[in-house]
């Protein structure tokens, strides 16, 4: 089906970035999932060539553009060249929208020109060992002292975590609130107390840095406070929609990708004398797959447009997000049956698809969270 949601500028804009996979990833993504992190300097030239921060001001040296088509083109060719290693979806756009819309004038000069030259790496720290889903959970402490805040707590699963020179962290500020008791810093590279654990050992996203976090009395200024003190959960509810459309757009490129591979992969395997393509059952189990992957696309084009025009609201990301991740999950799982034993195989690129997808169910709020957020919207009690 013919795609609609893309204009020249970003056709042009895709085939750029593709060079930039072709001359600066493909050849290192291999290395950056045995080392478990990406180079620094991956982001710096995605800087250079204006990947990040597309739609910061261009006063901060950002593109000047909000517009997700653009973020959407990013995500859809990192995830279908499989370089899973980069974090720039986590850093345009789910850190981004933060720095845009609660940072001050006096942070924004600080950190958006370095965000948009690929110097300053961003996390946002919200789960914690023991909390899962459940952000109201949340343990982590930040106690006013004088001019400064004092942190202490855990982090964990938090992406770009090695490399990342700034973290938002969510912490309690005021026990007794409840979800009025949260609130954002910024925490920066070197500060007393702030250290990095483990780089995590993932089923896949072998190369992405996903490590756990710790706080041992980090004193934060004030000047690092994030927006509206006692605010942070409602923060975190504004801005959590377009972190789980960029993980649905994710999941359409994924499918669309495996599907063509897989495709490919049957017609020139042959089993008992022609083409596995050739097989009913294939045929079959691949036109299901195909009308699948179409739906999936239409409502994430049709979302993202939602999104462009600010009526997407929370439940609709929460059905894209859950919907399209759990399609994913299947069409890959089929794919691979489809290959055989050779799908087992880690050189096969539907195995590294099988072990990159398993997490997308997962992170941005599980599929139950997400059926739990349309649930409550139908008013059934």
């Amino acid at each position: 089906m013919e795609r609609t949601l893309f204009e020249s500028e970003h056709d042009l804009f895709r085939e750029s970035y593709r060079k930039f996979l072709d001359q600066h990833v493909a050849p290192y993504h291999e290395e950056w999932e045995k080392n478990g992190v990406v180079d620094r300097q991956a982001w710096i030239e995605a800087g250079k060539q204006g990947f990040l921060g597309m739609a910061v001001p261009e006063e901060y040296g950002g593109g000047g553009v909000k517009d997700f088509r653009y973020n959407a083109v990013l995500t859809e060719e990192t995830t279908r060249g499989q370089y899973s290693g980069l974090g720039f979806s986590l850093h345009n756009d789910v850190i981004a929208p933060y720095l845009l819309e609660l940072a001050n004038d006096e942070q924004k000069k600080r950190w958006l020109p370095g965000f948009c030259t690929g110097e300053l790496i961003t996390a946002i720290a919200m789960t914690e060992p023991g909390t899962g889903s459940d952000l109201q959970g949340i343990k982590t402490r930040a106690v006013r002292d004088g001019d400064d805040w004092v942190i202490n707590g855990a982090k964990t699963f938090i992406t770009n975590g090695i490399n990342a020179d700034i973290v938002i962290v969510v912490a309690q500020t005021d026990p007794d609130k409840g979800a009025l008791g949260f609130s954002l810093f910024v925490v920066e590279r070197g500060m007393p107390g702030f250290e990095r654990g483990r780089n995590l050992d993932k089923l896949g996203l072998k190369a992405q840095d996903t490590a756990e976090l710790s706080f041992t009395d980090v004193r934060v200024p004030a000047a690092n406070l994030l927006g509206v003190e006692g605010q942070g959960f409602i923060h975190l509810m504004q801005n959590l929609p377009q972190e789980r459309m960029s993980i649905a757009v994710m999941a359409a490129a994924a499918m669309e990708g495996c599907l063509e591979i897989t495709c490919q992969y049957v017609r020139d395997r042959k089993a008992f004398g022609k083409p596995i393509g050739a097989q009913q059952n294939t045929r079959f189990v691949l036109a299901e797959l195909a009308t699948k992957t179409t739906a999936v696309r239409v409502l994430v084009d049709r979302f993202i447009e939602a999104l462009n025009a600010g009526t997407l609201s929370a439940e609709d990301a929460a059905m894209a997000k859950w919907w399209s991740t759990e399609e994913q999950l299947d069409l890959i799982n089929r794919c691979l049956q489809l290959h055989g034993g050779y799908g087992y195989m880690r050189e096969y690129p539907i195995a590294k698809a099988y072990a990159d997808a398993r997490i997308q169910t997962i992170y941005g709020g599980t599929t139950e969270i997400m059926k739990e957020i349309i649930g409550r919207s139908l008013k059934l009690s």
